[in-house]
């Protein structure tokens, strides 16, 4: 049966990350077993593939699951534990995105600096690579948040600084939320593909202050949806 956003309930992604943790408790899965992949997901549950990523995002945050890089994901917790937690984890997510866009901002806008200064010709075709996937997926109509994920990554690194490179590894789940709640936005994936042309240009005109301020504007935009966000307490 799919799943029909209502202004009374909660987001649609959470809803349909109570969903997933249901399925996986009436299948009986348990720490260490592998969750269906995305595309069973999502027609199981009558949703897109998008709404799947995002409620996976914030199982992730919630501590249900865990990724395995090109093996799946799998159930990290009982799914019977995480009832209260979902909800928590979902009110912690929507209040951190001011603290987690003023920490983008701080890293990424640096990162980007040191990308343009110390990038190589292998990091230029990564960039590319990550910029045209996107690219081809806003056209498709498909959603662009991996490439998107790619391009930053792609940045971060260019950078040659891996204590950087592993600080945004860490704030990888949190960051996601933000992208997602971005892209997800009319006519935004558009929006950010034209902020990672001027992040690019510069980067690979090697100009400094350029990819700075490219990222700067980048993240503005993106930063919109921590106005939204409910406020603590």
């Amino acid at each position: 049966m799919s799943i029909s956003p209502s202004p009374s309930r909660a987001p649609l992604y959470e809803q349909v990350a109570q969903r997933v943790r249901d399925l996986a408790a009436s299948a009986g899965l348990q720490p260490g077993d592998r969750l269906p992949p995305e595309r069973e997901l999502a027609q199981r549950l009558g949703v897109s593939r998008s709404s799947v990523r995002q409620a996976l995002t914030l199982l992730r945050a919630a501590g249900l699951i865990h990724t395995r890089q090109g093996d799946g994901v799998y159930l990290q917790r009982p799914p019977e534990e995480i009832h209260a937690d979902l909800t928590t984890a979902a009110i912690a997510a929507q209040q951190s995105m001011p603290q987690v866009m003023e920490v983008r901002e701080a890293l990424e806008t640096h990162l980007a600096r040191l990308a343009a200064r110390r990038r190589s010709n292998q990091d230029v075709d990564r960039l590319r690579a990550a910029y045209d996937a996107m690219a081809t997926a806003i056209e498709r109509g498909e959603d662009p948040c991996d490439a998107d994920a790619q391009f930053h990554a792609a940045i971060a690194h260019a950078a040659d600084n891996p204590m950087l490179e592993r600080l945004m590894d860490q704030l990888a789940t949190q960051i996601a939320l933000t992208r997602r709640a971005s892209l997800s936005r009319p006519g935004r994936p558009a929006r950010s593909l034209e902020g990672h042309r001027r992040i690019l240009e510069a980067i690979v005109a090697r100009n400094e202050e350029g990819a700075s301020a490219a990222m700067r504007e980048h993240l503005m935009v993106v930063a919109d949806v921590a106005h939204d966000a409910p406020a603590a307490g």
